[in-house]
């Protein structure tokens, strides 16, 4: 029997939302009754940080069986990484009227210089659902990296990225090593190392 979820959004009241904080993301204080699994309910104070969607793209060439990854500054893992420069996905948030499919696109080019032949979504996810109402559409996507690399970014968004294109077997090596340490990366090589067949046959 599979899983399904006890409540729903109907089992939620907020009773209070107030926002505090608006800058580069917003922060809402919320104030929520909820349903509780023994009966009754409970009210609880929560902060939510509103970063809005994103959308994370693998971009694979399954004719060198590489991948391409970028290098940037992150400023969540200063304190955290052994380096704030993390080899990522390309990336970037959704703008209204977009698709995430039409982000994916833009992202690459704008970020990588690569053109996507062929997308296949892998899954959808939220990265920190206890205090975020971020949520993530993650996709592989067929590219031609050969020739690829340099540097990218837009400076009207304070972006200085490298590119790096790395054989499929290192770059599971670096998940493996805990090198890679970011959720969208490690899911979506994960993700291609169990599908890498079924993969290279749709692309052939």
């Amino acid at each position: 029997m599979s899983w399904q979820p006890g409540f729903s959004r109907n089992d939620v009241e907020i009773i209070t939302r107030k926002t505090v904080y608006r800058g580069f993301f917003k922060v809402s204080d919320l104030q929520i009754r909820h349903a509780c699994f023994a009966g009754g309910n409970i009210t609880v104070q929560r902060e939510l940080l509103h970063r809005g969607d994103a959308v994370c793209v693998l971009l694979f060439d399954p004719v060198m069986n590489a991948v391409v990854l970028i290098e940037q500054f992150r400023v969540g893992a200063v304190d955290k990484s052994l380096s704030p420069w993390l080899l990522e996905l390309v990336a970037g948030m959704v703008e209204p009227g977009e698709t995430a499919q039409d982000v994916a696109r833009r992202e690459a080019i704008e970020e990588a210089g690569a053109i996507i032949k062929d997308l296949i979504p892998i899954t959808r996810y939220s990265p920190s659902v206890g205090g975020c109402d971020e949520y993530v559409d993650l996709f592989c996507a067929r590219i031609d990296a050969a020739g690829m690399g340099g540097l990218y970014g837009l400076d009207t968004e304070g972006e200085d990225i490298k590119v790096h294109v790395i054989p499929l077997s290192d770059a599971a090596d670096l998940v493996a090593r805990g090198v890679i340490d970011n959720a969208g990366t490690i899911i979506a090589l994960q993700w291609l190392q169990l599908n890498i067949d079924k993969v290279q046959q749709a692309w052939a």
